[in-house]
């Protein structure tokens, strides 16, 4: 398990490095790890130094062309759980061109969940 330091470096180097081209950026505490916002609505998740973007039938091929997976954290010693946020390829978070068009799709992705909610 990572410290607190090495989350919070983890943090800095998404937003400062990752995610430095994109505006409206803000992130959160949560759960552990952070949550990470544009505009006020969340589109992606920090956990366990790792960046995680929300995905919905309308992007996952998206991610499995790139052999990414889903987060999955454990409740007990038998119940685990999947959510909808997937690993971001590391091929994408050095491409500061790909790496906007795929903030944008998570974005609209959590933008559309919350408008249904």
């Amino acid at each position: 398990m990572s410290n607190k330091s090495e989350k919070a470096q983890f943090l800095q180097y998404v937003l400062s490095e990752v995610l430095a081209d994109i505006d409206g950026i803000s992130s959160r505490a949560m759960f552990g790890g952070y949550g990470i916002y544009k505009e006020g609505i969340i589109f992606a998740i920090i956990a366990d130094e790792q960046l995680y973007f929300k995905v919905d039938q309308s992007n996952r091929s998206d991610y499995e062309q790139y052999g990414s997976h889903p987060f999955v954290y454990s409740q007990g010693k038998t119940k685990s759980t999947t959510m909808s946020y997937w690993e971001l390829p590391a091929d994408i978070q050095e491409d500061r061109h790909e790496i906007a068009k795929w903030v944008e799709k998570a974005y609209e992705v959590s933008k559309n969940r919350k408008k249904n909610k």
